[in-house]
């Protein structure tokens, strides 16, 4: 999608619980937009039932609590609770926003060298726990958090011999998918984990519910 475009991530009617992403593309993109490489560039973590709402980009953290308006940027370390919710700001690094006991999500700062000629600093945005989420929980990641069935079958070589594809059958779809690797930086925030995974094409078309399209919003919140 072009730059710009805003994504729900997660909602979840039952704890008013949702988080969007925006994203934002290189300094100096390809024409070819399936060849494009896009990021998050800003994030919008809401409660509903806690009248808190939290706007983060890579130069500033902004929270909503009621009328209320606090303004940290990631030069700041800074805690800040209140009853059923923490946030955590860990200077240039991290910040961890914390609902209750059993929902935690994780923003990492992505900072690139300040002359780089093609690459925005952008945001990573991790789910360190969600336990704490309903059953109704949805969203381009919310739907992940409920278990489902999936098989993996005949491996063989693909267009790159350093990553093999393979037949995904999920939710009565038959996927090509190809083998790589990808950051997981929820416990290793400076370097991250090397996790081995199956790269589902096509804007993930048959393993996500509906298509990518459906998950585009109007605004941050």
């Amino acid at each position: 999608e072009d730059p710009g475009t805003v994504l729900r991530l997660i909602q979840d009617p039952v704890t008013g619980l949702t988080v969007n992403g925006q994203i934002i593309g290189e300094k100096r993109g390809s024409s070819d937009s399936q060849n494009r490489r896009t990021y998050f560039g800003k994030l919008g973590i809401a409660s509903a039932q806690m009248d808190f709402r939290i706007e983060v980009t890579p130069e500033n953290i902004t929270l909503w609590n009621g009328d209320s308006l606090s303004t940290f940027s990631w030069l700041d370390t800074v805690m800040v609770t209140q009853d059923g919710l923490s946030v955590m700001i860990n200077r240039k690094k991290s910040m961890v926003v914390s609902f209750g006991d059993g929902v935690a999500f994780v923003v990492v700062l992505h900072q690139v060298w300040k002359k780089e000629p093609a690459h925005h600093d952008f945001l990573g945005f991790y789910v360190v726990d969600s336990r704490g989420m309903s059953a109704q929980t949805h969203g381009l990641l919310g739907q992940f958090f409920h278990p489902f069935d999936f098989q993996v079958s005949d491996v063989h070589p693909g267009s790159d011999p350093t990553k093999p594809d393979a037949t995904m059958v999920v939710k009565n779809h038959q996927l090509t998918v190809t083998r790589g690797s990808q950051k997981d930086y929820r416990k290793d925030i400076s370097v991250g984990r090397n996790v081995a995974c199956w790269f589902v094409h096509n804007n993930g078309q048959g393993l996500i519910d509906g298509i990518h399209r459906d998950y585009i919003v109007p605004n941050l919140f």
